[in-house]
């Protein structure tokens, strides 16, 4: 059976050992210094892995969205959503995949040092593409070391290209236009992943306005790991969820964070926990904010939005 939530570090190990078709990806990144993400990983990484670049290789280089997220047509490899992260189209994605030597039968295996918090966008986007043989390595690069893993530095060898084939989504991908028409809504539950400061409207280092959409809830991403590291059990991860819902309906949970990469670990600790999987706002608040009609709120869940 493939894994397509969570891999231990010792069921990694066993899996590299069978010599299953499979592709470990080290997305280790640093959003402050880009950079440091590839000077992590020539330091150490998994033997084997490849480096997946959350700016280069995540994210989309060409085109540009138009104000209200929808993408300008005919643009020239547009992106899939707008924000400081826009999802590159599925189409260039696949060429990217293919040229890493990506199969559609091989397992991938995803990680970081960040706490998932940038393996998780690999994660989410395999499942987009419509292959679910992807699961993320809890506990990350720590974990596979304290399970006595060996490590690698430098480059590794280049992969023969591959053809992957586009399957039909296995997630959901929604806009600014489609949250902004359910504002309020007892069809939609907006679940914000930023740390509180930044949703209630406090600071903001990143995106030109404070804030968050209004009604949206708060649970900022690192909640779902332990002290270890790993991602707490089911039934904790459950029982906080259903605490934070309030009753609202599961299914009408919209994911967001700052530019939709740290929105993805509630996404997944969610699905951990036993519920079907929500819908991910990708452009999330750098794309909400970018147009000045869309509402802001600030505060808490009592705050008024702003004149």
């Amino acid at each position: 059976m493939p894994y397509t939530l969570l891999i231990s570090a010792p069921e990694l190990q066993r899996l590299l050992q069978e010599r299953r078709p499979a592709m470990v990806f080290d997305c280790s990144f640093d959003l402050a210094t880009p950079s440091h993400g590839p000077a992590m990983y020539q330091e150490e990484h998994i033997p084997g892995a490849v480096y997946a670049d959350l700016d280069t290789d995540l994210s989309a280089r060409h085109g540009a969205p138009g104000p209200s997220g929808i993408l300008v047509a005919g643009a020239a490899d547009a992106p899939c959503s707008g924000g400081r992260h826009p999802l590159p189209n599925r189409e260039r994605f696949a060429t990217w995949l293919s040229s890493i030597g990506f199969a559609n039968d091989m397992q991938a295996v995803v990680y970081d040092r960040n706490g998932a918090n940038y393996c998780g966008r690999l994660w989410w986007m395999l499942k987009w593409m419509g292959h679910d043989a992807v699961a993320v390595l809890d506990g990350g690069l720590q974990a596979w070391k304290a399970a006595g893993g060996a490590v690698s530095t430098g480059d590794e060898p280049a992969h023969f290209q591959s053809n992957f084939q586009i399957g039909e989504p296995l997630r959901r991908l929604v806009d600014a236009q489609q949250v902004w028409q359910r504002l309020h809504q007892p069809t939609q539950t907006v679940l914000d992943a930023r740390a509180a400061p930044r949703y209630a409207g406090e600071v903001e280092p990143l995106d030109p306005v404070a804030g968050h959409i209004p009604g949206a809830l708060n649970r900022p991403f690192g909640q779902n790991l332990g002290e270890d590291g790993r991602f707490k059990p089911a039934r904790q991860l459950r029982a906080e969820f259903d605490a934070l819902l309030a009753g609202r309906d599961p299914a009408s949970v919209v994911h967001q964070c700052g530019s939709g990469v740290s929105a993805i670990p509630n996404l997944l600790a969610m699905e951990i926990a036993g519920y079907p999987p929500a819908a991910l706002y990708a452009g999330s608040w750098s794309d909400w904010c970018s147009d000045p009609r869309r509402p802001v709120e600030r505060g808490g869940a009592d705050a008024v939005r702003p004149a």
